[in-house]
């Protein structure tokens, strides 16, 4: 004889609690908070990125940039002269992507490419005047995103986030096929905590 499944009893295979996204519509940060409280903390992390990356592309979108050149233009600010492939492997974007986001990135005089003398199969990277006067309009951007993100929030507990999000990235530098990629991200998150 088949067991009758109850309505009121979650356990028994009926329908789980609305969805983070249902909660948060719902109106109520408490909702919001309560469907997250228990999900795994790879999706915390998704939806943190995600709500971050999209307050960014907002700002940058006022200032005409384009959020796929941030991440390159940021690392050109810090060491600009990088080759095509060393581009790709700190931005950790696949090379044809790279060169595409590149491509636009010199038709609106952002950067040049140059082939090296001795070398033409190697390209390097260099920021061009425009591209630099970019730095002073949109690091603001990025650094209100960081103040709305903090905001309320302990140094000891930003403390043990960053602790957990490094440990995190090493974690999963264990698991990846190419450790060099996640590896890069530890030590640049680590380098610029020493800024």
């Amino acid at each position: 004889m088949a067991k009758e499944l109850r309505r009121d009893r979650p356990e028994e295979g009926t329908v789980k609690p609305a969805a983070p996204a249902k909660a948060a519509r719902a109106g109520t940060s408490r909702a919001w908070r309560d469907a997250l409280h228990d999900e795994r903390i790879t999706h915390l992390i998704r939806t943190a990125f995600r709500c971050t990356s999209s307050a960014l592309q907002r700002r940058l979108k006022r200032e005409d940039v384009l959020y796929g050149h941030w991440t390159f233009l940021r690392i050109l600010w810090q060491t600009d002269g990088l080759t095509q492939r060393q581009l790709s492997e700190q931005a950790g974007v696949t090379e044809p992507s790279t060169v595409t986001a590149l491509q636009s990135m010199e038709k609106l005089g952002y950067l040049t490419r140059q082939k090296m003398p001795g070398n033409k199969k190697q390209i390097r990277v260099f920021l061009a005047p425009k591209g630099m006067a970019l730095r002073s309009l949109i690091v603001p951007c990025a650094e209100e995103v960081n103040r709305i993100v903090i905001a309320g929030i302990s140094a000891e507990d930003l403390a043990a986030t960053r602790r957990t999000l490094l440990a995190v990235i090493e974690n999963l530098n264990g698991d990846s096929d190419d450790s060099s990629e996640l590896g890069g991200a530890a030590e640049r998150l680590e380098a610029q905590e020493l800024r």
